[in-house]
């Protein structure tokens, strides 16, 4: 029977990542843990009495132990990590420039669920508005085309929230596992939700993806009437763009980015922008630079 998933899945550009601190996991996979006796990384020594594995008996360890006890090496074994992405999809993800942010999302969600099938890993997927949504959500799973399906909603969807408060109730729909997790939002949220969020999902390995397109923050025009919609609310104003208008708006998009940096900073994290559309090689690059 041939393989229709096969042509789908020769186009989704593969990602390869890593996680920091080694796993406590339990399924064998690709990264580094502390546990498990017969994996190949080197821990350290025990006693034959604690790791009874006569096979991995070291007589030097042995005969250098000052009580003359039997030693053996003992070794971690590599195991997986759940990846899981936790998505904003409020009324400002709706967005549409140069790329649609959804658009860009769902590409984003496709090659990193193909990404994990192929490292052994599993993945999971959390949407949320004011509430996470039952429709797009998609439990732990090694199955190979979670991603593909997820994508399609994704796309297909018109989104209408007011804001992203679900992403507190987020971690409710989450492994008990550390997991590495990727928050993806445009972040035009307030800064103390946004604190709140991450410090929600401080059990996991977070990596803060923030998608922005370069029309959100200007128009081509050096001046003129324009008309300025706040996405969330849907509230409209007439503005006119003129050259000072255009310093300050650059300005406080400078400011918001490096306010945003600065609450990263301060929890250790090491955020993704993606401003445009989706590059599978930009997200390889962040986990290995």
């Amino acid at each position: 029977m041939p393989d229709t998933q096969a042509p789908a899945a020769a186009t989704i550009r593969e990602v390869h990542y890593r996680v920091g601190a080694p796993l406590l996991g339990h399924f064998p996979g690709h990264h580094r843990s502390v546990r498990g006796a017969s994996g190949f990384e080197f821990r350290g020594h025990a006693s034959l009495l604690d790791a009874p594995d006569p096979r991995r008996l070291d007589l030097h360890a042995s005969l250098r132990d000052p009580f003359g006890d039997w030693r053996v090496r003992i070794y971690n074994q590599r195991k997986s990590v759940p990846v899981t992405v936790v998505a904003d999809l409020s009324a400002s993800m709706g967005f549409t420039g140069r790329h649609a942010k959804l658009a860009v999302l769902a590409d984003f969600v496709e090659s990193l669920a193909w990404s994990a099938w192929r490292t052994g890993d599993s993945f999971g997927f959390v949407g949320c508005d004011s509430a996470p949504r039952a429709d797009l959500r998609q439990p732990q799973t090694r199955a190979r085309g979670a991603g593909g399906e997820i994508a399609r909603r994704l796309r297909a969807l018109h989104p209408a929230g007011r804001d992203a408060r679900g992403l507190l109730d987020a971690p409710r729909h989450l492994s008990r596992q550390r997991a590495l997790l990727f928050l993806v939002s445009d972040f035009h949220l307030p800064l103390e939700l946004v604190a709140a969020v991450l410090d929600g999902l401080s059990l996991h390995e977070v990596v803060p993806t923030v998608l922005w397109d370069p029309l959100e923050f200007g128009l081509s025009a050096t001046r003129g009437l324009a008309q300025v919609i706040d996405p969330e609310s849907g509230r409209q104003r007439l503005v006119w763009w003129r050259p000072a208008l255009r310093a300050r708006w650059e300005a406080a998009h400078q400011q918001r980015r490096e306010a945003l940096l600065q609450l990263f900073r301060a929890r250790r994290l090491k955020p993704l922008f993606i401003e445009g559309g989706y590059d599978a090689e930009a997200v390889t690059r962040h986990f290995h630079s």
